[in-house]
């Protein structure tokens, strides 16, 4: 007797189970989902649909990678971030639900018309997102990676918004220009923490993209140091941030001049956000 939709969802969780895979019953959901193009309801109401051979050997393939610690973000190609569905692969941090608070936050001083520069811009969903919910911004994504520029450009098209890539360590190769508002999700994690983290983060997400350096502050020093020169009078800055990185990092900022310095918490009720004024 052949397996159902429902089987296959149950052999893929058990299978992630046997190596240890934490949320193995929604990976496995959200792969067969990617495999058969189907969504949640399938499980609770087609649970008895037949699958073909290819998508039976598809959904095979997809968990044998995903026992190999491979992101599942990696075997999709995708992550939703925003409400907005953003391409992604090696050469990009996986867009993640806590950069929300980020873009939540730079929103409530967005106004229309303004210029955006972010800086370590990687996929490009934090300033894509602001492009998609803001009217007539213009707006500038900064990285050091060519690789993830051609990401983030991908995804400016896909999501027809229209920004500017350019290559830059920092902001070293950035033309003068201001901006009302610049944004920031700079590598923060301490260099000696890295091999710390889940397999998947440290074996397969851009490693530039995750280190620090020796105290985690290596970016925001920089970013605190470079911005001034391209904030609009009154513009504001605001970061991700560790979190147990808020006192630092509003020292930092308080240092370099800025004023209003403020500390946002994520839904988890951790410091998640640093905002400051010029």
């Amino acid at each position: 007797m052949s397996k159902t939709y429902k089987d296959w969802y149950q052999w893929g969780q058990q299978e992630l189970l046997t190596v240890g895979i934490e949320e193995a019953a929604l990976d496995a959901r959200l792969l067969l989902e990617y495999i058969c193009r189907t969504d949640r309801n399938t499980l609770l109401v087609h649970g008895d649909r037949s699958l073909s051979p290819f998508e039976e050997q598809m959904y095979q393939n997809s968990i044998a990678t995903r026992k190999n610690r491979i992101p599942l973000q990696h075997i999709t190609g995708e992550q939703e971030f925003m409400g907005l569905t953003f391409r992604v692969n090696e050469n990009v941090l996986i867009p993640r639900q806590d950069t929300e608070i980020l873009v939540e936050e730079a929103l409530r001083f967005l106004k229309d018309g303004d210029r955006i520069l972010d800086v370590c811009t990687g996929s490009g969903c934090i300033l894509l997102s602001l492009l998609h919910y803001s009217n007539e911004c213009h707006g500038v994504g900064v990285d050091l990676s060519e690789n993830a520029l051609a990401i983030a450009k991908e995804n400016g098209e896909r999501l027809e918004e229209e920004a500017e890539w350019v290559c830059s360590d920092m902001l070293k190769a950035l033309p003068k220009q201001t901006f009302e508002l610049i944004v920031s999700n700079p590598p923060y994690i301490p260099t000696q923490v890295i091999p710390t983290l889940m397999e998947e983060v440290k074996s397969h997400e851009p490693y530039m993209a995750l280190d620090g350096k020796e105290d985690g502050l290596y970016f925001y020093r920089k970013l605190v140091e470079q911005c001034p020169d391209y904030l609009a009078k009154e513009g504001m800055l605001l970061v991700e941030i560790g979190y147990d990185q808020a006192e630092a990092v509003s020292k930092l900022f308080s240092e370099a001049g800025f004023t209003d310095v403020t500390v946002m918490k994520d839904l988890a009720g951790l410091d998640r956000v640093v905002a400051g004024r010029k």
